[in-house]
Order: C-alpha cells, then structure tokens, then sequence
C-alpha cells in the first residue's frame, strides 16, 4: 500500500503529530504493513535522528550526475549512454558540467546556502578519465565552499572502470567515500544480468580503493536477480561485510522497471522467486539507516542502506527524507528546492539526455534563475566568463 510513499518519511510526521503509538497503529492496522517491515521502518527513522539534526535551514546537497556505463545492465531503466555509442558526448559534456557547476555555486555562495554534502552519481561516473574526474571534481572544490561539507561521495559502481589513477584522481579532491558496487558476487549471475565484470574485478577494485586511502566503501547488493539462490546472495552479504569489512551495504530488491531490458524481453517472476528475494532481504537485516520503496519491486519489497556506526550516507538520508534543497547538475539532474519554514517543495528539470544537456546547455543555465526566485531575491548574475 506504501508503494511510491517515503514511509519512513510518512511514520515520521505520524509520530511528531501523534506520537509513535499512533503510527504503529496505522501503518499495521490501516496501511497493513507487517510486523516486520515496522519494525524495520521505527528502527530505521531512529537511525536517521542524528543525521538529520545537521541540517539547518540554509543548508543544502549537491548532486552531480554522469550520465555513461560502460554497458546497460538487463534490469536497468535509468538514462544513461554506453560508453560505446556515446563516446564522442563525453568530452564536451564534461565541458559543460564543469560550466554548470561554477554557475551552481555562484548562485548558492550568493544566497548563503550551507553546502552538507556532495554526491556523484549516474551513470558511472568512473566511466571518465581520471583527467576528466579531476576536472569535474575540482571545479566543485573550487567553485563551491567546502568547509561545511561533511561528506564527498563519488559513485566508482562498476568495478572495470576502477583503477588507481581514477581513485587517487578522487581522493585528491577529497572524495572521502565512494561506492563500489558488484551487486552480486557470483559470475553466473553476473553474466546473466549482463553486467561486463567478474566478481574477481570486484575484489581487485575493492583492494585497490582500500590501498589509495579510502576508509568508506560502500557496495550494492540486488536481491532476487535472476538465476540468483538464497545461498548464493547469503555468501554475497557475508563476503563484503566480514570478509572485506566494507563499511555501508545497500541492499535493493530487483525491481522490474518498465523500460529495461529484462521487462521489454518478458521476464516474469513466480511466487517461488518473489519469496526468496524475501528471504535475501530478511537475511540482511542489521542497522538500516534509510530505506524507500519503488514501483514494480520483487516482492513488493523494499530497497534498505545498512552501515556501520558513524559511515552512514548522509545523502541519501537527505534525500530520501526531503530535508533540504538539493541542487543538481548534468543531464537527468533535479534540482529540488524545499522552503525549510513551510515544507513546500518545487523541483527544475535538467535535461535527460546528454545531447539534449549540450545542445540546449544554454537554456538549462537559464532555469537557474529559478533558484534565486525561490528563495526570494533577485536573479544572481549566473554567466560564467
């Protein structure tokens, strides 16, 4: 029944209003959430108390989004381009962003907004050149003022863009935490999902990151991908947590979007399947520190990030609760500006395509101004020299 609401965002203004016996109330009685999948919800909101108290009215999040892979995955339905058919876009794309940002930052460093955290995502961002990484990254560095910043995540997600050159590209602009994600650990999985990687690449990349420095690794987990067993899923779980230590795990459930390849193609999922993927999800259980639903999940699941004490994501936090404006650049970006008195919240699209971000990058740069009108001044002069 929650499919498309936040419900940790929902059981939170429930227990403000009401208090917490209100909403156990509701959301088993009205909304016929299990036992379960509360419990899961008020840990999960008690989880996130600490991080949303950083936010403060002025506060805000960057995204950055880079929209290349280096191959689609059968489940994906994101926008994105392979690296093979839109490797002449890559280069002036980051051009542009690069422009973007500066734009970005000037209207955010003239209205005084607090910078909270940074969050790189796609796509594949690593699908760049470490030359092309450290422009980017070091155009938010020196556009944007970092003191405030507590967190710089960089998504490195497929483990064959990853090598040691790109990660020490991020770590000099102080990326601080970065994701690394094999979604599952079993080659015959791999290959069936059509991913281009080996779980032996995973390892590799992960090694490699913990070599350049970085003390924060996230990996992602799918539960319920096709061809994947409970076993198989409980070794993927076990072999990044105690095996490599990895300090966040995010576990999605498969979700059967409309435009990827594995719906287009007629792939169905029987009650047998939808059970283990509950099964994989409830394995998985330890401290989950935000949590949302999409449409078309296996199972009718949920997708839940679990970490260690003190190396939960604040982004995803803030964004999956709408705390604070965040301020998007590059294509398939949405900025979503949110009036910390009243709640209200109003969102600018940023092109979804990376030849419609070029073409048309002029007109994207001019929907900015819309960022100074929400929060009631005049247009900052956003033109970058």
């Amino acid at each position: 029944m929650l499919t498309g609401v936040r419900p940790i965002k929902l059981f939170r203004k429930i227990v403000g209003e009401s208090g917490e016996a209100e909403a156990e109330r509701r959301f088993l009685n009205e909304y016929f959430v299990s036992r379960g999948r509360f419990e899961l919800a008020r840990l999960t909101e008690q989880n996130e108390r600490r991080i949303l108290s950083l936010s403060r009215p002025e506060s805000f999040s960057l995204y950055v989004g880079i929209p290349f892979c280096p191959s689609r995955c059968s489940y994906c339905s994101f926008v994105m381009s392979s690296v093979e058919r839109a490797k002449k876009l890559i280069e002036p794309y980051t051009d542009l962003l690069c422009k973007e940002i500066k734009a970005t930052a000037k209207i955010a460093n003239g209205l005084g907004l607090r910078l909270e955290s940074v969050y790189f995502g796609g796509g594949t961002p690593t699908t760049l050149s470490a030359e092309q990484l450290r422009r980017v990254l070091g155009s938010v560095n020196e556009s944007f003022d970092m003191s405030t910043c507590r967190e710089f995540t960089v998504e490195a997600g497929r483990p064959d863009t990853i090598d040691e050159e790109k990660l020490y590209a991020l770590k000099e602009n102080k990326a601080d935490r970065i994701s690394i994600n094999p979604q599952t650990l079993s080659d015959s999985v791999l290959s069936a999902i059509g991913r281009k990687h080996t779980s032996e690449q995973f390892f590799k990349a992960f090694e490699t990151a913990r070599r350049c420095g970085f003390g924060n690794i996230n990996t992602d987990l799918i539960a319920g991908l096709p061809t994947d067993t409970v076993e198989g899923f409980k070794h993927s779980l076990h072999t990044v947590t105690d095996e490599l230590g990895a300090e966040c795990v995010t576990v999605h459930t498969l979700c059967m979007k409309r435009a990827a390849n594995l719906t287009t193609e007629g792939k169905t999922f029987n009650k047998d399947e939808a059970l283990a993927a509950r099964a994989m999800q409830d394995y998985a259980r330890k401290k989950p520190y935000y949590l949302y639903r999409q449409t078309r999940m296996v199972g009718n699941l949920e997708n839940v990030g679990w970490a260690k004490r003190g190396f939960e994501s604040l982004y995803n936090v803030y964004v999956m609760d709408e705390t604070h404006t965040i301020l998007a650049c590059g294509s398939g970006g949405v900025t979503k500006l949110k009036n910390p008195e009243t709640d209200y919240l109003t969102r600018i699209f940023n092109f979804k395509y990376p030849y419609e971000y070029i073409d048309r990058f002029d007109e994207l740069l001019n929907r900015k101004a819309q960022i100074s009108r929400f929060y009631g001044t005049n247009a900052v002069d956003y033109s970058i020299d």
